[in-house]
């Protein structure tokens, strides 16, 4: 091979085998933390979720744990409201003297005057969580229920400001490691929490190392394979999160107690990780580091599980001067041996154009966060059973994970991130319209919003890691994650808000979901684009894909799908 010819890393995982036995084994087994990161993102839903419960009537009932919920009385002694139609949660009508033997009817009660209760009959007796552990009933416990959620996404805040930055220094396969194991450790031993404040100092620990996962999981599988493949792996970890979901319902609906849930949730992380260590680190990464010797002895150790003959030993020689050509370039630019991380933000800053792309970025992952979450949270609020509701909500996710490498390939990243994101706000608009008081239709609307936010998110993924450099890649997907937990914060307080003003959550989804997909539109489009290495390369995305698009129709290079 000649000097003049150009060896790229897409070029090489090509000759060891698209998709093989090796990228197989690898992509399954990294799809554990992908499940392992939807019980921790979603848990909370289920171990703070609130109860149906009622006051306890003591003149006409026997202890609050053996009354039943709805005796033909009750109406005569809790007032009602809502809709559909409960029992106040925690007033009733103040009861008047009567004989031990008085039948409870409307003259047993003065109706005029309401009073506080603190004792309560729970519509479901085996349905335990921390709101009838800790005592965190009636409104004035409710911002207790609601800061669950937002402390969790405030841990994954810290974790992924940190994370990032190991990431890329340490390697992502040791990131992982410790990302899954103590997180599920932590998780168990929340599990046996006495009290409120252990619960929810434990939860922001969890949530630091157990619910970053995701990210650094999708990294590895998304380096390991050629750009046409990328959509196809995302999917499939789209699928398994939406699985992994729908499987929290179900084990939630099984397991009442949420500290039995925890446990069965938890305790597969801690024995997952002898499997784990099995995992290989990010080629790209280790490129970065200029560990030569290691990224030979995996591709090697790829092409021989595929069945496909070694490497030449010149191609690869090749392929390491080209890469270490690149390196000393940006080392003499920088006039230092290498760059720091926090070198490499400073030069970030001197490009407008790509400074503009992180903070638009960012953005995008706020919305997304937002609506996601925001919509997953309210499921159970919804009429019927909640277990069932939240798997239905859950699965609705799918489709549109099963259609994205069609979509993405077909319309591209950026307008399919556009358009997902302006039907998702669109959907949560109309639903303040008139047609809220359609029940099939405002439902309709609803899973609507779900799916297209769905989409929007998962194009997130992909889009966000092919617009920056590999050496600042998970870093920078780590920063945007970080910005989108300010969503995820802000979702588990809508119940909050809408105590405010009713229509204002679906409002706010609604409106920064169109204004966030508009903004989009300044992105590069990166369909079939060779994954950027230095910064240059990422601030020349828009060239690189022209060059990239006359090379494909030459014969040359193959496009995505």
């Amino acid at each position: 091979m000649s000097k003049s010819d150009r060896v790229e890393l897409d070029d090489l995982l090509e000759e060891v085998g698209h998709f093989g036995p090796f990228q197989l084994w690898q992509c399954t087994l990294l799809l554990l933390p992908v499940i392992f990161t939807a019980f921790s993102n979603l848990c909370y839903v289920f171990t703070a979720g609130d109860l149906h419960y009622r006051c306890h009537v003591p003149v006409c009932e026997n202890a609050s744990s053996t009354a039943p919920f709805a005796p033909d009385w009750l109406r005569e002694a809790v007032p009602y409201g809502g809709k559909p139609e409960m029992p106040a949660k925690c007033e009733r009508y103040r009861a008047l003297p009567a004989s031990e033997d008085a039948v409870c009817d409307a003259s047993r009660f003065n109706q005029s005057v309401l009073e506080r209760c603190s004792e309560f009959v729970f519509a479901d007796p085996t349905e335990r969580t921390i709101v009838n552990d800790f005592n965190l009933t009636c409104e004035e416990n409710l911002w207790k229920v609601t800061l669950v959620g937002t402390v969790h996404s405030i841990g994954q805040f810290v974790s992924l400001a940190m994370s990032g930055i190991i990431s890329d220094r340490f390697g992502r396969r040791w990131t992982l490691l410790l990302c899954v194991g103590v997180g599920a450790v932590l998780a168990i031993v929340r599990s046996f929490a006495a009290s409120y404040g252990t619960f929810i100092t434990l939860e922001f620990f969890e949530a630091m190392f157990g619910s970053t996962s995701y990210t650094t999981a999708f990294i590895l599988s998304l380096e390991l394979v050629e750009p046409r493949l990328r959509v196809i792996v995302k999917s499939i970890i789209l699928v398994a999160y939406a699985l992994a979901e729908a499987v929290l319902g179900l084990l939630a609906m099984t397991f009442r107690d949420w500290r039995t849930l925890s446990i069965v949730l938890f305790v597969p992380g801690v024995l997952s990780i002898p499997l784990l260590y099995t995992t290989v680190e990010s080629i790209r990464w280790l490129l970065t580091k200029d560990r030569q010797s290691d990224v030979v002895g995996i591709l090697q150790r790829v092409a021989k599980a595929n069945g496909r003959p070694p490497l030449p030993k010149g191609t690869l020689d090749e392929f390491y001067l080209q890469q270490r050509a690149k390196l000393d370039a940006e080392e003499r630019e920088d006039g230092s041996k290498r760059k720091t991380f926090l070198q490499l933000v400073g030069e970030t800053c001197r490009h407008r154009r790509l400074l503009l792309r992180i903070a638009n970025c960012a953005f995008c992952w706020f919305t997304n966060a937002m609506v996601y979450y925001g919509l997953t949270l309210n499921s159970v609020t919804l009429a019927g059973d909640k277990y069932s509701n939240f798997i239905f909500i859950t699965l609705v996710e799918i489709p549109p994970s099963l259609a994205i490498n069609f979509i993405l390939n077909q319309f591209g990243r950026r307008k399919t991130q556009c358009g997902s994101l302006l039907l998702s706000g669109l959907f949560c608009l109309l639903a303040l319209t008139a047609l809220k008081d359609i029940t099939w239709l405002n439902v309709s609307l609803f899973l609507m919003s779900k799916m297209a936010i769905s989409l929007s998110f998962s194009t997130l993924y992909i889009y966000t890691a092919e617009i920056f450099p590999t050496n600042l890649r998970q870093s920078f997907i780590s920063f945007c994650s970080m910005v989108g937990r300010f969503g995820s914060m802000l979702a588990p307080q809508m119940p909050l808000l809408q105590t405010l003003w009713a229509p204002l959550p679906m409002l706010l989804f609604g409106s920064v979901a169109v204004l966030s997909g508009l903004l989009i539109l300044e992105f590069p489009e990166t369909t079939g684009v060779t994954l950027p290495n230095t910064l240059e390369e990422a601030i020349e995305l828009h060239t690189r894909r022209k060059r990239s698009s006359e090379e494909a129709e030459r014969g040359s290079y193959s496009s995505p799908g």
